[in-house]
């Protein structure tokens, strides 16, 4: 395969025979939802968003996010040499296909150019007239959190400029304008954006696959802002949009002029297609943001109706690309799946949810009320499943076995199990993707049940602390009160003390630390990596503290076995916390 054309443009010229004006230039940005790996899908919606910007929008270019041809993140699907070729081809083809005079930048993987170092490059091309106009690789390779990227890719070797419309273009692409977020554990030499100024750039795109966590567009901004004033040049901010397993794409893609201020933005969790002139005044400001934290959780009003979009998309976009239209999962009466059911209805719709109540000797009839009135105000198909006579006979099977010992753990758990087969054997028959409804805090300290309530394919609300759930839940009804005069989630569900109801009487602070007090200590470790002495140094209990950090660690092996979570924070488990499971437990 003959390496990509390389013009002049790596020394400052513009390709001969390509027109360079220097009137404005119009700049569209192609805010896409790629499907790893739909290469054909992929460019259908590439050429699409051209048109439509050259057509409509009378556009001289257009910017796709990054990887936006084979979707973010591949992982060791670039192992595959197939799937390598199939990014050339494809880019290929894009060249044949994409409308002339208008210059089209996206993502892709290729094979590395240079003499040394690792096979491939995340790059970024503009296609002109027919032509690979322009190339630029990815200097800043994230190794932190979800991102693997140093796994794979070079490093660029050198910061390339394209001239076109009387504006000199530079490409960041994404973390490579993240240098100064100051990242624990990362540190970079090179800087990338550094360099482009240097070079003289007008204008910098930075084409991105920038997961969603709360909070994250005032990071952005704050970013892009610091860029735009360091430079006196615009940024043109461009972010996929979708989810691909746990990883959220929130768009919210947007153009900072010279002086800081906001002169685009595209729609948060959604395709967009939005244009912006060079020749625009610079102004404009920003949103204004609701700060206030009404329910003491850290997060504001705004921030929590953007979780609820981010996890509805994610719910829906998990589905799909996973070949699934329907859904179904236990409702228990609890505000944990009460909550999922809700994303469920939100996601894909009333009538392809199905929620079962499968009741014990130990469901109150306050459960089981609470869940059929949920069930109704949601509109969903609702099903009752008793598990008793399977527990009966269950036990009469293990009767000889367990020696006529007391009640204890076994047979809580092993109601549980018994839930998550009759669910699965729903799933297996109708098709239909099982939720799994545990949050954060349980999935941390291993209050959950192996092959019972974590059977399941996606766990919407696994990077939620049980005090967000509430939040979440309480604004849900706040809204739906000011909207429709009745709350969704009965307010019974939101009062009882979370249990389990696995034996008599039994509530959640039985076996763990009050949610307030726990989620508080499960923060600061989780997120900050604080050691127990550190912990205990700002006030908490010694023992408790000790306890929690102990029930974490042995808790590992449950969760490398439980299906995916919604990422929503800056550290979720799974690809975001990467723990043996056969250590030393200490304690710091």
């Amino acid at each position: 395969m003959p390496r990509f054309w390389k013009a002049s443009y790596t020394k400052g010229f513009p390709k001969p025979g390509f027109p360079d004006y220097t009137d404005c230039m119009r700049i569209s940005i192609g805010q896409i939802n790629s499907t790893i790996g739909d290469f054909s899908g992929n460019k259908e919606k590439i050429v699409a968003f051209s048109k439509r910007a050259a057509e409509t929008q009378k556009a001289d270019m257009i910017l796709f996010p990054e990887l936006a041809v084979c979707g973010y993140p591949p992982m060791d699907l670039l192992d595959q040499d197939y799937f390598v070729e199939m990014n050339i081809r494809t880019l290929r083809s894009l060249q044949q296909e994409l409308p002339s005079h208008i210059a089209v930048g996206l993502g892709y993987v290729n094979r590395n150019p240079y003499a040394s170092g690792k096979s491939l490059v995340n790059a970024y091309g503009i296609i002109l007239n027919g032509a690979l106009a322009f190339e630029q690789n990815k200097t800043l390779l994230p190794t932190y959190d979800v991102f693997d990227e140093a796994r794979n890719f070079e490093s660029a070797h050198e910061w390339n400029v394209f001239q076109w419309k009387g504006e000199r273009v530079g490409v960041a692409i994404c973390e490579d304008v993240w240098r100064e977020t100051l990242i624990p554990g990362t540190h970079y030499e090179k800087d990338p954006v550094g360099r482009l100024l240097d070079r003289g750039i007008s204008l910098l795109c930075a084409p991105s696959a920038s997961p969603y966590v709360t909070e994250k567009l005032n990071i952005r901004r704050g970013l892009a802002k610091q860029i735009s004033l360091r430079g006196n040049i615009p940024v043109v901010y461009v972010n996929a949009v979708g989810a691909n397993d746990s990883i959220i794409f929130d768009g919210r893609s947007f153009v900072m002029a010279k002086n800081g201020a906001i002169q685009a933005d595209a729609k948060a969790f959604a395709e967009d297609l939005v244009s912006w002139d060079t020749a625009e005044p610079s102004a404009g400001v920003s949103a204004k943001i609701d700060r206030t934290d009404p329910f003491n959780v850290g997060l504001s009003r705004e921030e929590l109706d953007v979780l609820e979009d981010a996890l509805i998309m994610g719910v829906r976009e998990y589905m799909r690309k996973c070949g699934f239209t329907r859904a179904h999962l236990g409702l228990s009466g609890g505000i944990d799946s009460a909550l999922v059911a809700y994303l469920g209805v939100r996601a894909v719709g009333k009538e392809n949810i199905v929620c079962f109540s499968m009741p014990s000797r130990f469901s109150s009839q306050g459960s089981k009320d609470d869940a059929a009135e949920l069930a109704g105000n949601l509109g969903c198909r609702y099903a009752t499943l008793p598990i008793e006579p399977v527990f009966t006979s269950f036990l009469t099977a293990l009767d000889e076995v367990f020696e006529n010992r007391p009640f204890d753990i076994a047979e809580e758990n092993l109601q549980s199990r018994i839930r998550g087969t009759l669910l699965m054997a729903f799933s297996n028959k109708f098709n239909s993707m099982l939720l799994t409804t545990g949050n954060k805090s349980e999935l941390a300290m291993g209050y959950c049940t192996l092959y019972g309530d974590t059977n399941g394919a996606l766990g919407p609300i696994g990077d939620l602390f049980k005090t967000e759930v509430f939040a979440l839940c309480r604004r849900i009804n706040e809204k739906a009160l000011e909207s429709e005069g009745k709350p969704i989630i009965p307010e019974a569900i939101l009062r009882k003390p979370p249990s389990a109801e696995l034996r008599p009487d039994q509530t959640d602070q039985d076996s763990l630390p009050p949610y307030e007090t726990l989620d508080q200590i499960l923060k600061v470790y989780l997120f900050d990596n604080l050691s127990k002495d550190e912990i205990t140094a700002r006030g908490w209990d010694a023992e408790l503290v000790a306890r929690i950090v102990k029930t974490v660690a042995r808790a590992e092996f449950k969760r490398r076995q439980c299906p995916p979570v919604l990422k929503v924070s800056k550290r979720a488990f799974g690809m975001g916390r990467r723990m043996p499971i056969a250590r030393t437990i200490f304690e710091g």
